[in-house]
């Protein structure tokens, strides 16, 4: 495939998210060949927005002359049409999680490792501007040794509908952790240059989510069933890996304080901090030039979409035929693992060991 020529590229499941991805592939010209979904009117709506095709089976969708295919599913629904995908010769991007749970992202791996195709998980907060500042500072070594890396994403009250799939913890496969708390743990370890995992202990809570008096001001989806909420809306983690990096994670879709989206990356030589609502970067250093000092420094970096150099990375491993560094499908099985190790945690109140696993 030439470098100029459009990738085309079909969908499953089309509702927010999807949207939100065939937005800006219209924007970086590749072409949306037709989507697919179980519900008739998200069909009509994306065929007619996007000006094309609906199809009701990802068979016929699969069968059609596509070169890719990007994923947008409820948790549960990812291994039927990732795997499907992939055996059909596809290139696929799974939107974050990998899965529901951890045996079913296991089967998705397999197939990816056995598959023609690959497969590029969804975490798009790689590719923001200031994260990659700071990667390629660490590269340098301006860091010295990275020890410690904490992670929040707290929202004071963000539920994301309650009766939704987000709260149904058979099709999610849990609450709050799995749905923001996978894009810290994965921008975690991320910046720790994806080590081993040795040890995770963790406790997840369900507070708020089914009060009858739970009180916001906002909410995501549609607020229609407290009694449907069986999913945690609160975590608090702390993972030890290999070469005595440790990350703590603090995440929570409510919580009685204010929100917040900062990561603070600990190294030997210096430090950042990283504050991923406003893209805000800070690096914290230290002098002994003319008397001792504090040496910190404010980075500014342009707002760029995420998503769409994401999808940047996802269509140019399409036309090369070859699988993106980035995103992997063995970094989201990690991820997914740690995920796993902080629910048994929590439930066994004791720390999960990995390493021998």
């Amino acid at each position: 495939m030439s470098a100029s020529e459009p990738v085309r590229v079909g969908f499953v499941g089309l509702g927010n998210i999807g949207h939100y991805h065939a937005d800006r592939i219209t924007d970086l010209r590749h072409e949306i060949v037709g989507g697919v979904d179980i519900n008739p009117d998200a069909r009509a709506r994306f065929a007619e927005k996007y000006d094309t095709r609906s199809f009701e089976s990802y068979e016929e969708l699969y069968e059609s002359d596509i070169d890719a295919v990007i994923v947008t599913t409820p948790n549960k629904f990812h291994e039927e049409y990732a795997i499907s995908a992939l055996d059909a010769g596809l290139d696929v991007l799974l939107e974050k999680p990998l899965a529901h749970t951890l045996e079913s992202a296991e089967r998705i791996a397999e197939a990816a490792r056995n598959a023609e195709g690959f497969c590029m998980v969804g975490f798009h907060n790689r590719f923001r501007n200031p994260v990659e500042v700071i990667k390629g500072y660490q590269d340098e070594g301006r860091f010295g040794k990275t020890r410690h890396v904490e992670a929040n994403y707290i929202r004071r009250r963000g539920i994301p509908g309650r009766g939704s799939w987000f709260t149904n913890r058979d099709v999610a496969g849990g609450g709050a952790l799995i749905d923001i708390g996978v894009h810290a743990i994965d921008l975690a370890l991320h910046l720790h240059d994806f080590p081993d995992v040795k040890e995770v202990s963790g406790e997840v809570r369900s507070q708020f989510g089914d009060r009858d008096d739970y009180t916001y001001l906002e909410m995501w989806g549609d607020d229609t069933d407290s009694g449907a909420f069986t999913v945690d809306d609160s975590v608090t983690a702390f993972i030890r890996c290999e070469g005595g990096k440790t990350i703590s994670l603090e995440v929570a879709w409510a919580a009685n304080r204010s929100s917040s989206e900062e990561y603070f990356v600990r190294g030997t030589d210096a430090g950042a901090s990283f504050d991923k609502h406003d893209d805000s970067l800070t690096i914290y250093e230290t002098s002994m030039v003319g008397a001792d000092h504090f040496s910190d420094s404010h980075v500014k970096t342009r707002q760029e979409d995420a998503h769409k150099a994401e999808q940047r990375v996802f269509f140019e491993a399409v036309r090369d035929g070859v699988a993106p560094k980035m995103n992997t499908i063995e970094q989201a099985l990690t991820v997914q693992r740690v995920i796993d190790a902080i629910y048994r945690s929590s439930q066994d109140e004791q720390a999960v060991q990995l390493s021998q696993e």
